[in-house]
């Protein structure tokens, strides 16, 4: 059974891995294994069931573009930052930068 403060928690971990998600795609075309490898860097454990869908969500929601090709014999889709992905990065930026400003420094 999920208590609150786990799905608290949940749901704060899923916004900052969208927001790292979009960071990534903002320097280079990003795939889902680099991003879990890149995630689990920092602490983040999930598997594809949980990378996936967040990577098609941000697709449909237009933040983010995606092109198959083959790499290592193997279809790999990359996903880029698109116009709306860049302009709402930049939105979650200066609203994470505030957030940290007041709750850190109080």
């Amino acid at each position: 059974m999920k208590t609150k403060s786990s799905k608290m928690l949940r749901d704060v971990f899923l916004a900052f891995m969208r927001v790292h998600l979009l960071h990534h795609a903002s320097v280079e075309r990003i795939y889902g294994l680099q991003m879990i490898e890149e995630l689990r860097r920092h602490g983040y454990h999930m598997g594809p069931g949980t990378l996936y869908p967040i990577l098609h969500d941000l697709e449909e929601s237009g933040y983010l573009k995606s092109e198959q090709e083959i790499a290592d014999g193997k279809v790999r889709k990359y996903y880029e930052i698109t116009g709306p992905g860049r302009k709402m990065l930049a939105q979650l930026k200066a609203k994470i930068r505030e957030l940290v400003e007041e709750v850190l420094t109080a």
